[in-house]
């Protein structure tokens, strides 16, 4: 599993790539996590930040910021996705 925060490095962009790190430690999945801050390559996918993408889907974009426990279940619903 790849997954990308996107974000130029704002306190909300930080607190998603945070968030996300501990929801795949709370889930105990490996993952690779990037944390993309070019502007090009976040336009790429989507047109406001901070965003969260999960082996280059789109799951997750702008404010509000989702919750820890949604941030597990985009997690686990791409898991699933990736099994069947």
């Amino acid at each position: 599993m790849k997954i990308k925060v996107l974000g130029p490095g704002c306190p909300f962009c930080k607190r998603l790539h945070e968030m996300t790190l501990n929801a795949l430690a709370e889930l105990d999945i490996a993952a690779e996590v990037e944390h993309v801050r070019d502007l090009k390559e976040i336009m790429r996918y989507i047109s406001a930040t901070p965003g969260l993408v999960i082996d280059e889907k789109v799951k997750h974009y702008g404010k509000p910021l989702p919750s820890l426990e949604k941030v597990k279940q985009l997690i686990r619903e791409e898991m699933a996705g990736e099994r069947s």
